[in-house]
């Protein structure tokens, strides 16, 4: 039975399949004709059939009926005439070992990133590449620019994806905002604050160093006392949701200290964009930085900004020459801004294409649901974890959902326990970081991550592992705890939705 044939056992009819892939039924009815399923499908068919049906499956069956021929000639013909010998012409530098295509397995992401995506994001990504000054790429780039102004809840004209991770966007900010010799006050309560300050010193800027211990958010105070004795610091920088500890920072308090002391901010929001609220013009944040990969649930490699008039003018007053001509603010408001494109530098086109799918997603879920669905889903995880005896790094309050921060038992092997949850159960968690290497366990909830399913696969391995490591764990309860969790939000909600109704009823 080929791929095509078990799709439609699987799901009863071909009715059934052409709903559940949003497809024609005559395509699915050809499916079944031709006797393969086309390889562009190869990843959705394996989420949607829970892996009943691999992607393997559908690439082998789709090669086996339609291969792809890649060859203008046979071995042993030569445009070259007689002087190479065919196929064999370049085994001197040929790899020593066969080399076949290359199929990931398919793993459970719930470490720090990156997320699992969307079979939707994965469809598109495989859609035919187009030039990047295409008229219709650039109306897909108003479209993507339009859905990050959504997500970052900005009306800045300059918002869009810069070509690379998010530690581009992050130089990007310094590159661009400081320079030689300026005072730029860095808060550090993680990995990602250090960060900061290589930037401002590879920059030539004077970093001034607020730091505060790792897990405990930044704090507003000993940052306006910085600013009070540095008072020719223009420039605050600080990470809003630090990844390496999974700590909340108040964003809004410390823009608002930086800006009485006229000092422009630039934000980190590559865990926090997607998974908890980052409202950008509420609170007047001028430069900030994200990265696809997080809670966006995209392809890695592509990091989406957000600056405000005021730094645009700033930037563009410098009388220096921008150190990075990559990242020159400037030359890329050529490229990304609203006037006719000018070419820049090649665009990741397929990676644009997915991240235009994924924040359509979060706009179709809306952007509240989006925070609430990693909040919903925390407070589970969170009380399962608590049930196995497990303490979180950080304080309740200040605790972002999407990055969980759990310290290890006294005796346990952290690094045997996430090396056996993913050779036995495709089952990833991150490590912790700096000092806390050794120390701690990072389960992320982010974006197509932050399901239900992954919440109970993930507590019930691990409770497993810990229980054959000798600690203990009363199996099962963590998973009742978690679906006690749910349950509880579940009667909130629907007794909230009813007083709404009543509420509207009576008005």
């Amino acid at each position: 039975m080929n791929c095509a044939e078990r799709l439609v056992a699987i799901f009863g009819s071909q009715a059934e399949v052409a709903r559940r892939f949003r497809l024609d039924r005559a395509v699915v009815n050809n499916w079944v004709k031709s006797g393969y399923v086309p390889a562009r499908w190869a990843m959705e068919v394996e989420h949607s059939t829970g892996g009943q049906i691999t992607a393997v499956e559908v690439l082998n069956g789709a090669n086996a009926r339609k291969p792809i021929r890649l060859k203008s000639r046979p071995d042993g013909e030569s445009f070259f005439g007689s002087t190479f010998s065919g196929s064999d012409m370049m085994n001197e530098f040929a790899p020593a070992k066969r080399i076949n295509s290359f199929h990931p397995p398919q793993r459970t992401l719930m470490g720090p990133g990156p997320t699992e995506i969307h079979p939707r994001v994965l469809t598109t990504m495989s859609q035919p590449a187009i030039g990047y000054l295409d008229p219709i790429f650039v109306e897909m780039m108003e479209e993507l620019k339009s859905l990050l102004r959504y997500a970052y809840q900005t009306k800045n004209a300059l918002t869009f994806p810069i070509s690379g991770p998010g530690s581009v966007g992050m130089e990007y900010c310094f590159v661009n905002l400081v320079k030689p010799g300026d005072k730029v006050i860095v808060c550090r309560n993680g990995v990602f604050g250090g960060r900061m300050i290589e930037n401002v010193e590879r920059c030539g800027g004077v970093p001034i160093v607020v730091e505060d211990k790792w897990g405990e958010p930044v704090d507003p105070q000993k940052l306006d006392d910085a600013l009070m004795q540095n008072r020719d610091a223009r420039l605050v920088a600080f990470v809003h949701a630090e990844t390496s500890t999974g700590v909340l920072s108040d964003a809004k308090t410390l823009v608002e200290i930086a800006h009485k002391y006229d000092a422009l901010a630039i934000v980190d929001a590559v865990t926090s964009l997607g998974g908890s609220p980052v409202l950008v013009d509420a609170w007047k944040i001028d430069a900030i930085y994200s990265a696809s990969q997080k809670c966006l649930s995209c392809t890695p490699g592509l990091s989406p900004v957000s600056f405000s008039d005021r730094v645009v003018e700033y930037v563009k007053a410098r009388k220096d020459k921008i150190h990075s001509w990559f990242m020159d603010m400037n030359l890329l408001l050529g490229y990304w801004g609203a006037t006719n494109r000018t070419y820049h530098h090649t665009a990741p086109t397929n990676s644009l294409f997915a991240l235009h799918e994924a924040l359509l997603l979060i706009r179709e879920e809306g952007l509240d649901n989006c925070w609430a669905r990693h909040q919903r889903h925390h407070t589970a995880l969170k009380a399962g974890l608590e049930a196995m005896g497990l303490k979180f790094l950080v304080k309740e309050q200040h605790q972002i959902p999407q990055m969980n921060a759990v310290i290890c038992p006294e005796g346990v092997n952290e690094a045997a326990v996430r090396k056996t949850l993913l050779t036995e159960f495709g089952l990833e968690i991150g490590a912790g970081l700096g000092p806390l290497a050794g120390k701690i366990w990072r389960f992320g909830l982010m974006g197509y991550s932050c399901r239900p399913d992954n919440v109970m696969l993930c507590l019930s391995a691990l409770g497993s592992v810990l229980d054959d490591m000798g600690y203990a764990v009363h199996v099962g309860d963590a998973e009742a705890a978690a679906h006690s969790a749910y349950a509880s939000m579940h009667a909130k909600a629907a007794q909230a939705k009813k007083r709404r109704e009543a509420a509207k009823a009576a008005a």
